[in-house]
């Protein structure tokens, strides 16, 4: 992540107005009465000295320089940006007005430009950032989005790559809740520049360059260290808000909140990048990304599992009628009455399950709307929120792979053309396996008749299709059994293994969370012992408290794994495979 600082002035462009009107009923207040008659009424002396004061003030702020640096620094930074090829700018402010002033100046320069605050109703924001997300080309598209800290809560915007900070809150919390929407997993660039505008000689200047800057809360994400982000937010506002401080004390003090919070922040890191060591769980990111694909299955796909619910309400509501309406992501599930009440049969047989997708379901089963909002894409399940997400947890899959068990007496017929292995017909079956112990896992495991073919198998079903010979019934061959007996076998194998393998990782589990277990405790005794401070020394007693609890329940989960070791298995599928050659 890079962090680009621009300088510019800070004065109360565009708030005249706003001023004027605010400190003009401030006024009318000044008319004092004793609440119990016996109070005093403020002099006129000193009504008049404020309103002396307040009249300066109105004055000062109707002579600004119609030039607003600030203003001119934020166009430079959005012409540089709109000459990169992605040119979306994401803008921060505390203050709504700001963000008004903000979109009215940039609206008048032609900018494509929204605003979210925390008053905008969710379908207005959605419609927002949607129109954010489309390119540049797109004649509805926004080049620049302006948000409020309530505003941002709620998207993402991995697609953007900047971000400016109009004016920058003094927690540090609140810094890397911005950051956060853009710098985070899916980000599309390498790397996100942010823009901070800070005005030199101001305790907002002296906050970012001795506090913020030498923190690192630009630089990475400090997120396990919530604790001692809000504490130094807490002591920022009491250091700058203390008016008996000259400049150079404040500055002082600002220094020393920085030097004391950082060896914290330092000894925390330290100490998660040990336990990530002592764990075993320290990857190269592009290691991650690969066992992140790895783990992405072709038959937990988008379009798998469509294929899968439109079969099963084709078998249970009526194979001449079509049930999932729309060729765009964004679908439509029609079902009648009927087959809404023979689905809701299906459902009460799913074992007991109380997550939202399953009561929302559930509802529009009972309920008599007969068209239901529907996606099997992640990305529009994001962008339309009140669309029911079809994934592989849903109930509708669930109750499809319920009705689909497999029959050893029938064999579904495929047919595909490939080099790979000699033409003929090839038995095949697909067991699933459920690997329980520490690391839980599923995964199907194919078995042909012929070895040359099982470790092509599940690239070829991808692509296989329907055989015109339909479906094949068993007839007595022995074949199944002799699949089933290969199966066994190599699942005995599997399951010795994962049973031994279990146990050596729970006992080097086991003595790395001892070891790293004890240099937790190390680390925060002795920060119980620097700390002069009571409530800093009570949060590190409680966190003391956490640690022995912590370390508590991860050894009886690594005891519980241990018993559970085993490889549960059941065949999910047969068939027979016809082979022909490539042309």
């Amino acid at each position: 992540m890079t962090t680009i600082r621009r300088q510019a002035a800070s004065c109360l462009y565009g708030l005249a107005p706003f001023l004027e009107d605010i400190l003009n009923r401030h006024l009318d207040d000044l008319e004092w009465e004793g609440t119990n008659g016996t109070d005093p009424t403020p002099s006129s002396g000193v009504i008049g000295s404020i309103q002396s004061q307040i009249q300066t003030i109105l004055e000062k702020a109707q002579a600004l320089d119609p030039h607003d640096p600030k203003l001119e620094a934020l166009r430079t930074i959005i012409r540089d940006k709109q000459e990169l090829p992605n040119n979306k700018i994401m803008l921060f402010s505390s203050f709504r007005h700001t963000l008004s002033y903000l979109d009215e100046h940039l609206r008048a320069d032609g900018v494509r430009v929204g605003m979210i605050h925390g008053g905008t109703p969710d379908e207005e924001r959605m419609a927002l950032r949607n129109r954010f997300e489309k390119p540049r080309e797109d004649g509805g598209t926004l080049d620049v989005l302006l948000f409020s800290e309530v505003g941002c809560e709620g998207l993402d915007y991995q697609f953007c790559d900047c971000i400016v900070n109009y004016d920058l809150p003094w927690n540090p919390m609140r810094v890397e809740q911005r950051i956060g929407r853009i710098d985070r997993n899916g980000q599309q660039s390498e790397s996100v520049a942010i823009v901070n505008l800070i005005t030199p000689g101001t305790v907002d200047a002296d906050i970012y360059e001795r506090c913020l800057l030498r923190i690192g809360v630009f630089e990475h994400a400090l997120g396990g260290s919530e604790e001692i982000l809000g504490d130094i937010s807490k002591e920022i506002k009491n250091i700058a808000e203390n008016y008996s401080l000259s400049e150079e004390d404040r500055r002082a003090k600002l220094q020393q909140l920085a030097d004391n919070k950082i060896r914290l922040v330092q000894g925390q890191e330290r100490l998660e990048e040990k336990q990530m060591e002592l764990f075993g769980i320290r990857l190269p990111e592009d290691q991650m990304k690969k066992e992140i694909e790895e783990a992405s299955s072709f038959w937990l796909s988008p379009s798998s599992l469509h294929r899968l619910a439109t079969l099963y309400l084709q078998n249970t509501c009526g194979k001449d009628q079509e049930f999932i309406l729309g060729e765009k992501p964004l679908k439509t599930l029609r079902l009648s009455q009927e087959a809404r009440n023979r689905l809701l049969r299906d459902f009460q047989q799913l074992s007991g399950q109380k997550t939202p997708p399953h009561r929302e379901w559930e509802t529009w089963l009972k309920g008599s709307e007969p068209h239901l909002s529907i996606t099997f894409e992640s990305d529009c399940a994001s962008q339309n929120p009140k669309a029911a997400f079809i994934m592989p947890l849903h109930p509708l899959v669930k109750q499809a792979a319920m009705s689909l068990e497999a029959d050893p007496q029938a064999a579904t017929t495929l047919k595909v053309q490939t080099n790979e292995v000699p033409e003929g017909r090839y038995e095949f079956a697909i067991y699933q396996w459920q690997l329980h112990g520490i690391r839980e896992d599923l995964t199907l495991k194919p078995i042909a008749s012929a070895k040359e073919l099982t470790p092509s198998l599940s690239r070829l079903l991808e692509k296989a299709e329907d055989s015109t010979h339909g479906v094949q019934e068993n007839g007595g061959s022995t074949v199944w059994d002799e699949l089933d007996a290969q199966h066994h076998e190599l699942w005995s194998e599997a399951r010795a293994k994962h049973q031994q393998q279990t146990q050596e990782l729970a006992a080097y589990r086991r003595e790395s969370l001892s070891t790293s277990h004890r240099a937790r405790l190390a680390l925060l005794q002795e920060q119980l012992e620097q700390a002069d401070n009571e409530n800093i020394q009570r949060m590190r007693r409680s966190q003391i408290t956490s640690a022995e609890a912590d370390y508590e329940r991860r050894t009886q989960e690594l005891d519980e794994a241990m018993e559970r070791a085993d490889i549960i298995t059941e065949p999910v599928a047969y068939g027979v495979m016809e082979v022909k050659g490539d042309a």
